[in-house]
Protein backbone atom coordinates (compact mmCIF):
# COMPACT_ATOMS: atom_id res chain seq x y z
CA UNK A 1 0.00 0.00 0.00
CA UNK A 2 1.17 3.46 -1.00
CA UNK A 3 1.95 5.79 2.14
CA UNK A 4 0.03 8.52 2.29
CA UNK A 5 2.51 11.46 1.62
CA UNK A 6 3.17 9.40 -1.74
CA UNK A 7 -0.82 9.51 -2.15
CA UNK A 8 -0.98 13.33 -1.55
CA UNK A 9 -1.91 15.06 -4.56
CA UNK A 10 0.70 17.83 -5.13
CA UNK A 11 2.18 20.46 -8.22
CA UNK A 12 6.20 20.59 -8.04
CA UNK A 13 7.28 24.16 -9.00
CA UNK A 14 10.81 24.58 -8.62
CA UNK A 15 12.41 21.65 -11.27
CA UNK A 16 15.11 21.96 -13.11
CA UNK A 17 15.11 19.03 -15.92
CA UNK A 18 18.46 18.85 -16.21
CA UNK A 19 18.74 18.48 -13.23
CA UNK A 20 17.04 15.39 -12.94
CA UNK A 21 19.58 13.69 -15.55
CA UNK A 22 20.33 10.34 -13.35
CA UNK A 23 23.79 8.77 -13.46
CA UNK A 24 22.76 5.75 -15.14
CA UNK A 25 20.97 7.67 -17.60
CA UNK A 26 24.07 10.01 -18.53
CA UNK A 27 26.11 6.51 -19.04
CA UNK A 28 23.39 5.54 -21.42
CA UNK A 29 23.36 8.94 -23.37
CA UNK A 30 26.88 9.28 -23.61
CA UNK A 31 27.33 5.72 -25.17
CA UNK A 32 24.70 6.36 -27.88
CA UNK A 33 26.02 9.87 -28.34
CA UNK A 34 29.68 8.59 -28.55
CA UNK A 35 30.76 10.98 -26.07
CA UNK A 36 33.65 10.54 -23.70
CA UNK A 37 33.05 11.60 -20.62
CA UNK A 38 35.69 12.71 -17.40
CA UNK A 39 34.46 9.80 -14.92
CA UNK A 40 33.25 6.94 -17.59
CA UNK A 41 31.68 4.48 -14.82
CA UNK A 42 29.03 4.64 -12.51
CA UNK A 43 31.10 4.69 -9.46
CA UNK A 44 33.23 7.50 -10.48
CA UNK A 45 30.55 9.64 -11.84
CA UNK A 46 29.01 9.07 -8.26
CA UNK A 47 32.06 9.96 -6.47
CA UNK A 48 31.98 13.39 -7.43
CA UNK A 49 28.15 14.11 -5.97
CA UNK A 50 29.40 15.71 -2.80
CA UNK A 51 29.13 19.75 -3.35
CA UNK A 52 30.43 22.24 -0.87
CA UNK A 53 28.56 25.20 -2.19
CA UNK A 54 26.00 26.59 -5.48
CA UNK A 55 29.20 27.04 -7.48
CA UNK A 56 30.82 23.50 -7.12
CA UNK A 57 27.00 21.74 -7.68
CA UNK A 58 27.08 23.98 -11.56
CA UNK A 59 30.28 22.81 -12.52
CA UNK A 60 29.18 18.98 -12.77
CA UNK A 61 25.68 19.99 -13.35
CA UNK A 62 26.71 21.92 -16.93
CA UNK A 63 29.66 18.96 -18.11
CA UNK A 64 26.97 16.30 -17.33
CA UNK A 65 24.88 18.14 -19.93
CA UNK A 66 27.44 17.15 -22.76
CA UNK A 67 25.16 14.13 -23.64
CA UNK A 68 22.29 16.07 -24.25
CA UNK A 69 22.26 16.21 -27.87
CA UNK A 70 19.26 15.03 -29.97
CA UNK A 71 15.38 15.57 -29.58
CA UNK A 72 15.28 12.18 -28.18
CA UNK A 73 17.88 12.41 -25.40
CA UNK A 74 15.61 15.63 -24.18
CA UNK A 75 12.68 13.72 -24.67
CA UNK A 76 14.12 10.87 -22.64
CA UNK A 77 15.15 12.82 -19.92
CA UNK A 78 11.86 14.47 -19.35
CA UNK A 79 9.78 11.25 -19.61
CA UNK A 80 12.28 9.67 -16.99
CA UNK A 81 11.65 12.33 -14.93
CA UNK A 82 7.67 12.33 -14.84
CA UNK A 83 7.78 8.47 -14.26
CA UNK A 84 9.45 9.17 -11.17
CA UNK A 85 7.30 12.77 -10.50
CA UNK A 86 4.25 10.36 -10.95
CA UNK A 87 5.69 7.83 -8.16
CA UNK A 88 6.29 11.05 -6.19
CA UNK A 89 2.16 11.94 -6.45
CA UNK A 90 3.00 14.50 -8.44
CA UNK A 91 -0.01 15.53 -10.45
CA UNK A 92 0.73 18.45 -12.08
CA UNK A 93 4.68 20.30 -12.97
CA UNK A 94 6.08 23.11 -14.26
CA UNK A 95 9.70 22.60 -15.58
CA UNK A 96 12.53 24.83 -16.19
CA UNK A 97 15.66 24.53 -18.47
CA UNK A 98 18.45 26.51 -19.62
CA UNK A 99 18.34 27.34 -22.92
CA UNK A 100 21.37 29.55 -22.62
CA UNK A 101 23.57 26.27 -21.72
CA UNK A 102 22.66 24.12 -24.75
CA UNK A 103 22.64 26.73 -27.11
CA UNK A 104 26.56 27.63 -26.18
CA UNK A 105 27.03 23.84 -26.17
CA UNK A 106 25.83 23.75 -30.19
CA UNK A 107 22.55 22.59 -29.60
CA UNK A 108 19.66 24.22 -31.93
CA UNK A 109 16.97 26.13 -29.71
CA UNK A 110 14.46 23.41 -31.33
CA UNK A 111 16.44 20.72 -30.57
CA UNK A 112 15.81 21.64 -26.92
CA UNK A 113 12.29 22.42 -26.80
CA UNK A 114 11.11 19.81 -29.42
CA UNK A 115 13.10 17.24 -27.45
CA UNK A 116 11.39 18.38 -23.60
CA UNK A 117 7.94 19.64 -25.62
CA UNK A 118 7.34 16.06 -27.26
CA UNK A 119 7.36 14.36 -23.78
CA UNK A 120 5.07 17.31 -21.92
CA UNK A 121 2.44 16.70 -24.87
CA UNK A 122 1.92 13.21 -23.73
CA UNK A 123 2.12 13.92 -19.94
CA UNK A 124 -1.15 13.38 -19.07
CA UNK A 125 -2.05 10.36 -21.13
CA UNK A 126 1.07 8.95 -20.10
CA UNK A 127 1.42 10.03 -16.56
CA UNK A 128 -1.15 11.64 -15.63
CA UNK A 129 0.50 14.79 -14.70
CA UNK A 130 -0.41 18.00 -16.22
CA UNK A 131 2.77 20.10 -17.36
CA UNK A 132 3.95 23.45 -18.32
CA UNK A 133 7.49 24.61 -19.61
CA UNK A 134 9.67 27.48 -18.01
CA UNK A 135 12.58 29.19 -20.10
CA UNK A 136 15.22 29.48 -16.69
CA UNK A 137 17.57 32.08 -17.99
CA UNK A 138 21.54 32.23 -15.94
CA UNK A 139 22.50 34.94 -14.22
CA UNK A 140 25.91 34.77 -14.41
CA UNK A 141 25.39 35.38 -18.38
CA UNK A 142 24.20 38.67 -19.78
CA UNK A 143 21.19 40.11 -20.15
CA UNK A 144 21.68 40.28 -24.09
CA UNK A 145 22.63 37.00 -24.34
CA UNK A 146 18.89 35.99 -22.57
CA UNK A 147 17.04 38.90 -24.62
CA UNK A 148 18.39 36.93 -27.69
CA UNK A 149 17.08 33.43 -26.59
CA UNK A 150 14.02 34.84 -25.70
CA UNK A 151 13.15 37.01 -28.81
CA UNK A 152 14.12 33.24 -30.27
CA UNK A 153 11.95 31.34 -28.02
CA UNK A 154 8.75 33.71 -28.94
CA UNK A 155 9.88 33.87 -32.65
CA UNK A 156 9.54 29.77 -33.09
CA UNK A 157 6.35 30.06 -30.99
CA UNK A 158 7.66 27.87 -28.56
CA UNK A 159 5.58 26.64 -25.82
CA UNK A 160 6.56 28.07 -23.00
CA UNK A 161 4.07 29.24 -20.28
CA UNK A 162 7.03 31.50 -18.50
CA UNK A 163 10.43 32.70 -17.57
CA UNK A 164 12.46 31.81 -14.44
CA UNK A 165 15.91 33.05 -13.40
CA UNK A 166 18.77 30.68 -11.76
CA UNK A 167 22.52 30.00 -11.70
CA UNK A 168 24.47 31.47 -9.46
CA UNK A 169 22.89 33.86 -7.14
CA UNK A 170 25.94 36.10 -5.59
CA UNK A 171 27.25 38.85 -7.41
CA UNK A 172 24.19 38.95 -10.32
CA UNK A 173 20.98 40.82 -8.19
CA UNK A 174 18.24 40.90 -10.11
CA UNK A 175 18.89 44.89 -11.52
CA UNK A 176 20.70 42.87 -14.23
CA UNK A 177 17.53 41.54 -15.69
CA UNK A 178 14.97 44.13 -15.76
CA UNK A 179 14.68 44.68 -19.90
CA UNK A 180 14.20 40.70 -19.87
CA UNK A 181 11.20 40.51 -17.07
CA UNK A 182 9.89 43.78 -18.82
CA UNK A 183 9.80 42.29 -22.38
CA UNK A 184 8.83 38.19 -21.10
CA UNK A 185 5.85 40.64 -19.35
CA UNK A 186 4.86 42.13 -22.68
CA UNK A 187 4.81 38.41 -24.11
CA UNK A 188 2.17 37.44 -21.97
CA UNK A 189 4.15 34.91 -20.26
CA UNK A 190 4.34 34.21 -16.36
CA UNK A 191 7.32 35.58 -14.50
CA UNK A 192 9.22 33.79 -11.35
CA UNK A 193 12.84 34.03 -10.38
CA UNK A 194 15.49 32.48 -8.04
CA UNK A 195 16.41 34.62 -5.07
CA UNK A 196 17.31 34.74 -1.52
CA UNK A 197 19.05 30.81 -1.72
CA UNK A 198 22.59 31.95 -1.52
CA UNK A 199 22.16 35.80 -2.49
CA UNK A 200 19.97 38.20 0.66
CA UNK A 201 17.06 38.64 1.55
CA UNK A 202 17.32 42.45 -0.51
CA UNK A 203 17.01 40.23 -3.71
CA UNK A 204 13.55 38.13 -3.62
CA UNK A 205 12.59 42.50 -2.73
CA UNK A 206 14.26 43.47 -5.99
CA UNK A 207 13.06 40.41 -8.01
CA UNK A 208 9.49 41.23 -6.64
CA UNK A 209 9.93 45.25 -7.66
CA UNK A 210 12.49 45.45 -10.45
CA UNK A 211 11.11 42.12 -11.94
CA UNK A 212 7.83 41.61 -11.25
CA UNK A 213 7.83 38.22 -10.67
CA UNK A 214 4.77 35.98 -9.29
CA UNK A 215 6.65 33.50 -7.39
CA UNK A 216 9.97 33.23 -5.71
CA UNK A 217 11.77 30.47 -6.15
CA UNK A 218 13.63 29.51 -3.03
CA UNK A 219 13.10 32.52 -0.59
CA UNK A 220 14.54 30.51 2.87
CA UNK A 221 16.49 34.01 3.22
CA UNK A 222 13.71 35.89 3.11
CA UNK A 223 13.50 34.72 6.63
CA UNK A 224 16.23 37.41 7.56
CA UNK A 225 13.90 40.35 7.33
CA UNK A 226 10.75 41.16 9.42
CA UNK A 227 10.05 43.59 7.40
CA UNK A 228 10.01 41.49 3.88
CA UNK A 229 7.89 38.42 5.48
CA UNK A 230 4.94 40.93 6.53
CA UNK A 231 5.33 41.90 2.77
CA UNK A 232 5.31 38.26 1.77
CA UNK A 233 2.87 36.96 3.80
CA UNK A 234 0.21 40.00 2.98
CA UNK A 235 0.72 39.93 -0.18
CA UNK A 236 0.91 35.48 0.11
CA UNK A 237 3.57 35.65 -2.51
CA UNK A 238 4.54 32.11 -3.42
CA UNK A 239 8.13 30.46 -2.52
CA UNK A 240 9.40 27.78 -3.67
CA UNK A 241 11.47 25.36 -1.16
CA UNK A 242 13.77 22.74 -1.99
CA UNK A 243 15.24 21.53 1.44
CA UNK A 244 17.23 18.62 0.40
CA UNK A 245 18.50 20.96 -2.21
CA UNK A 246 19.57 23.69 0.23
CA UNK A 247 21.24 20.85 2.97
CA UNK A 248 22.86 19.72 0.14
CA UNK A 249 24.95 22.99 -1.09
CA UNK A 250 25.46 23.87 2.56
CA UNK A 251 22.88 27.10 1.80
CA UNK A 252 21.31 25.48 5.37
CA UNK A 253 23.77 23.23 7.64
CA UNK A 254 21.48 20.85 8.05
CA UNK A 255 18.07 19.71 7.73
CA UNK A 256 16.92 20.13 11.54
CA UNK A 257 17.96 23.85 10.92
CA UNK A 258 15.94 24.63 7.98
CA UNK A 259 13.68 27.06 8.34
CA UNK A 260 10.92 25.96 6.75
CA UNK A 261 8.68 25.44 9.44
CA UNK A 262 9.44 28.74 11.11
CA UNK A 263 8.16 29.87 7.27
CA UNK A 264 4.78 27.69 7.73
CA UNK A 265 4.31 29.18 11.43
CA UNK A 266 4.64 33.01 9.94
CA UNK A 267 1.93 32.33 7.39
CA UNK A 268 4.21 32.36 4.46
CA UNK A 269 3.24 30.69 1.23
CA UNK A 270 5.45 28.22 1.29
CA UNK A 271 5.42 24.37 -0.81
CA UNK A 272 8.17 21.78 -1.31
CA UNK A 273 9.82 20.68 -4.49
CA UNK A 274 13.26 18.79 -5.05
CA UNK A 275 14.79 21.23 -7.69
CA UNK A 276 17.57 19.04 -8.91
CA UNK A 277 16.54 15.78 -7.11
CA UNK A 278 19.35 13.86 -9.13
CA UNK A 279 21.63 15.37 -7.36
CA UNK A 280 20.46 16.39 -4.44
CA UNK A 281 19.24 12.83 -3.15
CA UNK A 282 15.72 12.86 -3.98
CA UNK A 283 12.67 13.56 -5.81
CA UNK A 284 9.69 15.67 -4.24
CA UNK A 285 8.23 12.91 -1.95
CA UNK A 286 11.93 12.29 -0.94
CA UNK A 287 11.70 16.01 0.29
CA UNK A 288 8.43 15.39 1.75
CA UNK A 289 9.55 12.00 3.74
CA UNK A 290 12.89 13.54 5.33
CA UNK A 291 10.97 16.88 6.39
CA UNK A 292 8.39 14.78 8.39
CA UNK A 293 10.38 12.58 9.48
CA UNK A 294 12.50 15.60 10.89
CA UNK A 295 9.86 17.45 11.91
CA UNK A 296 6.92 15.35 12.54
CA UNK A 297 4.43 17.05 10.46
CA UNK A 298 0.52 15.75 10.25
CA UNK A 299 -1.59 15.88 7.52
CA UNK A 300 -3.14 18.94 8.52
CA UNK A 301 0.54 20.27 7.25
CA UNK A 302 0.80 18.32 4.21
CA UNK A 303 -2.31 19.31 3.31
CA UNK A 304 -1.32 23.20 3.61
CA UNK A 305 1.62 22.26 1.50
CA UNK A 306 -0.11 20.85 -1.12
CA UNK A 307 -2.58 23.23 -1.33
CA UNK A 308 -0.14 25.85 -1.52
CA UNK A 309 1.64 23.99 -4.00
CA UNK A 310 -1.45 23.83 -6.40
CA UNK A 311 -2.80 27.28 -5.76
CA UNK A 312 0.24 28.58 -6.53
CA UNK A 313 1.14 27.03 -9.75
CA UNK A 314 0.44 28.88 -13.43
CA UNK A 315 -2.17 25.66 -13.90
CA UNK A 316 -5.67 26.76 -15.52
CA UNK A 317 -8.40 27.48 -12.78
CA UNK A 318 -9.98 24.72 -13.72
CA UNK A 319 -7.35 22.25 -13.25
CA UNK A 320 -6.44 24.02 -9.76
CA UNK A 321 -9.62 23.14 -9.05
CA UNK A 322 -9.61 19.87 -9.94
CA UNK A 323 -6.73 18.94 -7.85
CA UNK A 324 -7.94 20.70 -5.10
CA UNK A 325 -10.92 18.61 -5.23
CA UNK A 326 -8.07 15.15 -5.07
CA UNK A 327 -6.64 16.98 -1.97
CA UNK A 328 -9.41 17.30 -0.54
CA UNK A 329 -10.41 13.70 -0.81
CA UNK A 330 -7.37 12.70 0.35
CA UNK A 331 -7.33 15.00 3.38
CA UNK A 332 -10.97 12.73 4.00
CA UNK A 333 -8.84 9.83 3.58
CA UNK A 334 -6.50 10.59 6.35
CA UNK A 335 -9.76 10.33 9.45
Amino acid sequence: MKSPIIQLPKAELHLHIEGTLEPELILELAARNNITLPFPTLETLREQYEFSDLQSFLNLYYANMAVLITEADFADMTRAYLRRAQASGVRHAEIMFDPQAHVARGVALTTVVNGIASALASSVADFGISAGLIAAFLRDESEESALEILEALLTMDAPIIGIGLDSAEVGNPPSKFIRLFKRAGEAGLRLTAHAGEEGPPSYVEDALNLLGVERIDHGIRAVEDRILVKRLVAEQIPLTVCPLSNVRLRAVDTLAAHPLPQMLSAGLNVCVNSDDPAYFGGYVGANFDAMVAEFQWDAATLETLAGNSIRSSFASSARKDELLGELAAWSAAQG
